[in-house]
């Protein structure tokens, strides 16, 4: 069974959230594989998909902050 087992970047209280409740963020999994807190905007950009691009029933489309991304960029392997 897959775990997390750290954050990527910095907590959303880091980042400058008053609440540090329901905000963007990323963890690594213990299978190497990421999971992504974010909005899903599946409804919304489904139809926008590139022609070679496609998702299963099950995948959803999230949306997180640009700066989310950004903070984590350190933390992501490069291999």
């Amino acid at each position: 069974m897959q775990a997390i087992i750290r954050r990527i970047g910095v907590s959303p209280q880091e980042r400058g959230s008053m609440s540090g409740q329901n905000c963007p963020d990323m963890f690594e999994l213990s299978d190497g594989n990421f999971a992504i807190i974010g909005t899903d905007a599946t409804a919304a950009l489904d139809r926008g998909l590139p022609a070679d691009a496609s998702r299963a029933d099950y995948e959803r489309i999230v949306v997180i902050s640009r700066e989310t991304l950004i903070e984590a960029k350190k933390d992501i392997p490069d291999a």
